[in-house]
Order: structure tokens, then sequence, then C-alpha cells
């Protein structure tokens, strides 16, 4: 009997293992090549508009699928479904890795986003169904969710790594021999869970969501470029928000919903998920923001770009581990997820009124803020996946992960989007009223990115309120999945 268990620790543990691996690649894709686009727009002689679509048809086809991917995985099983969106993910990168042309990379990246679809559900269901054990399972989410929390921010790392000392191929070709790896250690290891029932596939809800994910993430990804008042955009836009009404609408009456809406009807889960995505609308825009700060204002390389976010990174893993499974089974989740909403809150005004002339504002500014905003996103990611994923039915598990990671993908979008509006317009302003040339122009830019930080700021702060709101009443955040209920009783 002890042995037995054991083993079943062991395999929970490499699951973990495995999943987390498939989530970082996942998560780390979606801004490696950001460091690495110049490089790549001289290689593939590309235009500036073309290049942007090495990152949004990554974006486009991993929001625009996730709904299908989770349901297919809850559909023919979640082991396999992860194997089959790791050798895809893999065989995907080694297309955009090895182009040669525009329309070979950007079907690489399209490719990697559809597999990515099926490979996030299927990972993070994998634990919700593995981990039922609430110690064991705030340990799992903590680490699940650091790595969560740290991949975009490490892929701006690796990707100034491998631009500057290889080339920005490995960007993408680094995928393949990890995700080998990773695919023979989970054909052994990661049990077959039962699949779901063998139920019809909810057709018109694939078109549904599919085509309305896509026509908002592209919306909202174009418009960063374009402006929001782009009419075909804005018609664009329009249309995705009928087309998810519409889905909404037909999952309430259909027989075998895509997404039952009492996935995201509980009020508890509904707050998780907005803790999950909210904060991702300041999280991008901060990224863009650093970015173009550290290498226009302060002069740095891409490396030293990608160094500079190190402490960001560190901060989120010990807030995702360390803080969170102190306090996971002391604390209950609105004790936990608000304070630290609010401490990224206070990291993101420290930055607030920068200036063009602060020789040392990495260690004074740059330095403290990283470091709160990454313990308070930590300590919100772990529990608040936790929420979003427990106590649901297995047959639903894979469909819940995939609207965690919508609700992450549409708040960066969304967040790029709104955020680089906010600051272009700010800035033509300020040179309106202050001439062009010279200095203004520099003094523009840093005008703009503080009051998309206040905008930032603001939506955090709301977020705190809203959630403290909707988790007034007592909850765990780690209660057992239904089958393990059933057991203990």
């Amino acid at each position: 009997m002890g042995n037995t268990t054991a083993t079943e620790g062991t395999v929970r543990w490499w699951t973990l293992a495995l999943a987390s691996v498939a989530q970082l690649i996942v998560v780390l894709d979606s801004t490696v090549i950001n460091i690495a686009l110049p490089s790549i727009q001289t290689a593939l002689h590309l235009t500036d508009a073309a290049r942007a679509w090495a990152v949004t048809a990554y974006a486009l086809a991993f929001g625009g699928l996730l709904l299908i991917g989770g349901r297919l995985a809850d559909r023919f099983g979640h082991k396999q479904a992860f194997i089959a969106g790791l050798v895809g993910f893999a065989l995907a990168s080694g297309l955009a890795g090895l182009a040669t042309n525009a329309g070979l990379l950007f079907a690489g990246r399209a490719a990697q986003g559809a597999f990515a679809a099926v490979l996030a559900p299927a990972a993070l269901s994998l634990i919700s169904t593995l981990f039922t054990d609430p110690r064991e399972r705030n340990v799992a989410f903590g680490v699940f969710g650091a790595l969560t929390g740290v991949g975009a921010a490490v892929g701006l790392l690796v990707g100034g790594l491998l631009t500057q000392y290889l080339s920005w191929s490995w960007c993408l070709l680094i995928n393949v021999p990890i995700a080998a790896v990773a695919l023979v250690k989970a054909i052994t290891v990661i049990p077959s869970v039962a699949r779901g029932q063998a139920r019809p596939l909810d057709l018109p809800g694939m078109a549904f969501s599919g085509l309305g994910m896509l026509a908002v993430v592209f919306s909202f990804s174009e418009m960063a470029t374009r402006g929001w008042n782009d009419p075909v955009l804005l018609a664009l836009l329009a249309l995705g928000v009928v087309l998810l009404l519409g889905f909404v609408a037909w999952e309430a009456r259909t027989r075998y919903p895509l997404l039952p809406l009492r996935v995201v009807s509980d009020r508890f889960r509904a707050a998780a998920f907005l803790a999950i995505g909210l904060p991702q609308v300041s999280m991008f825009g901060f990224f863009l923001f650093l970015t173009y700060y550290f290498q226009l204002i302060l002069g740095y390389s891409p490396l030293q770009t990608g160094l500079a976010f190190l402490p960001l990174s560190v901060a989120i893993g010990i807030g995702s581990t360390v803080i969170t499974g102190m306090l996971a089974p002391r604390l209950a989740p609105r004790a936990i997820i608000v304070p630290a909403l609010l401490l990224m809150a206070a990291g993101l005004a420290i930055l607030i009124g920068l200036d063009v002339n602060a020789p040392a504002v990495f260690v004074t500014r740059f330095l403290p803020a990283e470091l709160l905003i990454g313990l308070g996103l930590g300590c919100v990611i772990a529990p608040s996946i936790s929420m979003a994923t427990s106590g649901v039915d297995p047959d639903d598990a894979g469909v819940a992960s995939a609207t965690v990671n919508v609700v992450q993908q549409l708040g960066g979008s969304v967040g790029t989007a709104l955020l680089n509006t906010v600051a272009t317009m700010a800035a033509a302003a300020y040179v309106v009223a202050n001439g062009a040339g010279g200095q203004v122009t520099t003094e523009a830019a840093v005008h703009g990115f503080n009051l998309a930080l206040i905008v930032a700021l603001a939506i955090i702060v709301a977020t705190a309120i809203v959630v403290g709101l909707m988790l007034t009443t007592r909850r765990s955040s780690v209660a057992p999945a239904p089958q393990a209920q059933d057991e203990a009783a």
C-alpha cells in the first residue's frame, strides 16, 4: 500500500514537471521573438507592417482555438491531448525556425498557436485532476503559476540571449529538443486519465467561439499599431462581440455545450477568472513600456533588457511558491488575492513620474517596482488558478483550464492595445503642446508611458475592489474535485 502511494506520488510530481515545462514554452513563445524581430525583419526582408504578424499569428491561433482545444482534451483524454499538442508544437516550431520566407514563418507561428491551444489546457487539466490533496494542490499550482507568470519575462531574456549569441532561428528551434525530452517522459509517466463522455462535439459552439475569439484578438492586436479609430477594426471587433454573445446564447440552450455556463457562472470561479485576466491588461503594457524604456531611454542592449526583467521573474516565482505555499493553507483566497493586487498597484505607483534624465533609475525605481509587482502577481496567479479549476466536473476540466488561458490571452491583447493607444495619444498631445524635435520627442514618449502606467494602476486597483466584493463569503480555493469528494464519503 505504501509503495503504491509513493508510486502515485512520483507520477503526480513528474506530471507536474512535464505540464509546467509545456506551460513555460507556450507562454514563453508569446514574447521570445519580440527582441528578435529586427533580425527576423532583416533576414526575411519583411516590411514594417508584415513583421508584426510573427507575433500576431501565434496570438490569433492560440486565443481563437483555446476553448476548442480544451473540449478536445476532455473528449479524447488529457494525456492524449498533451502528447498530440507537444508533438505538433515541436513540429510547428521547427517549421517557423527554419523558415526562409515570410509565408513559412507566419504559417509556423500560426501552427504553434493552434497546438498550444491544445497543449496548455491539457497541461493544466492534468494538474487539476491529479492533485486533489489540498496541501499538494497548493504546491502544484504554486509551481505552475510561477512558470505562467515568469514565462513572458523569461521569453524576453531567452530571446535576447539566443538572438545575440546564436541567431533568431533558435528563438523557435529551442522548443524542439525541449519538447522531445518532455515527450519521451510523458509517454511513460503521465497516467491515462479516463476520457470524457462520448458525446457529440458542439460544432456550432466551436464556430461561434473560434470566429468570435479570432475577431476580438485580431482587432485588439492590430489596434496597437493602427489605432482605435480604424473603421475596419471597429467593425471586426463589433462582429467578434456579436459572435461571442451568440456563443453564450447557444451554450445556454444546447444539450452538449462546448463551454457549460456553470463553469463561468459560479461567483467564486468568475472572481478567479477576473483576478487572472484583468492584471494581464496592466502587465502586458508594463512589459511593452519597460522594454522601450530600457532600450531607448537607458540605452540597454537586447541582452541587458532581458536581464533587467530577471528580478521580476524571481519575485513572481517566490510569490507563487514560497509565499503562497505558506499562506494558502491558513488564509481564505480573498485574504491573499486582494492584498497581492494592492501590492502590484504599489509597484506600479513607484514607476509613475519617470523622466529622461535618471541614470540610477533602475536601482532606485525599477528594481523595487519589479519586486513588488512580481511578488504581488505571483500571489495572485497561484490561488486564482487553483480556485478557477477546483470543484469542476472531470468532463469539464479541459474547458475550464482553457478558460483560464482565454482570460489571460484576452487580457494581454486588450492591455497591449489599450495602453499603447493611451501612450501614443498622450505623446502626440505633448508634442503638439511643446513642439517637435530634439529632447521633446523623448520627453513625449516618457510622458505617454507615465499616463499609461496611471491607467494600468487604476485597472489593478479596480480589480482588487471587484474581486474583494465577489469573494465576500468563505469558500476554499482548494476544494477537492468531485470524484475525490465521493471517495472521502
